[in-house]
C-alpha cells in the first residue's frame, strides 16, 4: 500500500526463468507492493513453474504466444480486476531496477502524475552507453524520440522504456484494446496518454544489459521504428482533424 492505495506490480513474462526470481525478490524488498501479477506469454522454459512458487503472486498463462502488447493488455486488465490503484510494469528480465518502485508510486499516489516512466536516457549519453546500451540502439532511440516529440508535441527523454507506472483512472480511460499486440503497443499507449491530456513524468533509471535481458533483433527493431513513426504521424493528423483514428477517439481528448 501507498497512502491507502493498492500497489500492483505487473510482469509481462516470456522465457524469463533465469531472472524472474531475482526481479521478484527486489520488487518485494520495496515493501509497498501488495500483489505481483505475472503474465506468461507461452514461454518454453520454466517461467510458470518458478512464478507459481512465489508468494503473493498471481500467475496468468497465455496458451499460445500472443505478443508483447497482448501480454500487457492482460496485465492491466488483471491488475484493475484485483483493485489496483497504482500499477507498475516491471520487466522480469531484471534489466530495470525495481528499487525505483517507491519513487514512481509516490509520484502517482500523490496525484502529481498519472503516468511515470523510468527513463534510460534522462541521465545522459555517457551513462546510457556506459551501462551497456548498444550505440545503434541509443542513436535509434534518440532519433525516434526526437521525431515523436515533434509530431506529438511533447518533450520526453524517451518513448521506448519498458518501466512504467500508471494510475487506475488512466488505465480505465485509455482505449488499450485498440492498440497493437506487438511491441509498438508501448508507443501507442504513450501517444494515447498525451492525446487524453495527461502529463507524463520521468525519472532517471539505471539499466542493466546482459545476455538474459530481453531484446528484439535488428529486423524487428526496424519494423518497430517505422511503426513508432506511423503512430506519431497518425497522432499529428488526428490532432489536426485530418483523419479519424480508433487509437485517438475524440471522447477521451481533454
Amino acid at each position: 500500500m501507498y497512502k491507502d492505495k493498492k500497489v500492483v506490480v505487473v510482469m509481462p513474462a516470456y522465457n524469463a526463468a533465469g531472472t524472474l526470481e531475482a526481479t521478484y525478490k527486489e520488487v518485494m524488498e520495496q515493501e509497498i507492493v501488495d500483489l505481483v501479477i505475472v503474465v506468461d506469454d507461452a514461454s518454453g522454459d520454466s517461467t510458470v513453474d518458478i512464478a507459481s512458487k512465489l508468494p503473493n503472486t498471481r500467475v496468468i498463462v497465455h496458451e499460445k504466444n500472443m505478443g508483447y502488447g497482448a501480454n500487457q493488455k492482460t496485465c492491466y486488465r488483471s491488475a484493475l480486476a484485483e483493485g489496483a490503484d497504482i500499477v507498475i510494469m516491471v520487466h522480469p528480465d531484471y534489466q530495470y531496477t525495481p528499487k525505483l518502485i517507491p519513487a514512481m508510486a509516490c509520484l502517482i499516489g500523490n496525484g502529481l502524475f498519472r503516468c511515470v516512466l523510468g527513463s534510460r536516457i534522462l541521465g545522459g549519453r555517457e551513462r546510457a552507453l556506459g551501462q551497456g546500451m548498444p550505440l545503434w540502439k541509443y542513436v535509434a532511440n534518440r532519433f525516434l524520440t526526437c521525431a515523436e516529440n515533434l509530431m506529438i508535441g511533447t518533450k520526453l527523454s524517451e518513448y521506448h522504456t519498458g518501466y512504467r507506472a500508471f494510475s487506475r483512472d488512466l488505465l480505465q480511460t485509455i482505449p488499450l484494446d485498440e492498440n497493437s499486440d506487438d511491441f509498438v503497443f508501448d508507443n501507442q499507449m504513450l501517444a494515447q496518454i498525451v492525446w487524453a491530456g495527461y502529463p507524463i513524468g520521468e525519472i532517471s533509471c539505471p539499466t542493466k544489459y546482459f545476455k538474459e535481458a530481453s531484446s528484439i533483433n535488428f529486423s524487428r527493431s526496424l519494423k518497430y521504428g517505422f511503426a513508432c513513426l506511423a503512430t506519431g504521424l497518425r497522432f499529428a493528423l488526428a490532432h489536426r482533424g485530418l483523419v479519424k483514428s480508433r487509437l485517438f477517439p475524440p471522447n477521451i481528448k481533454a
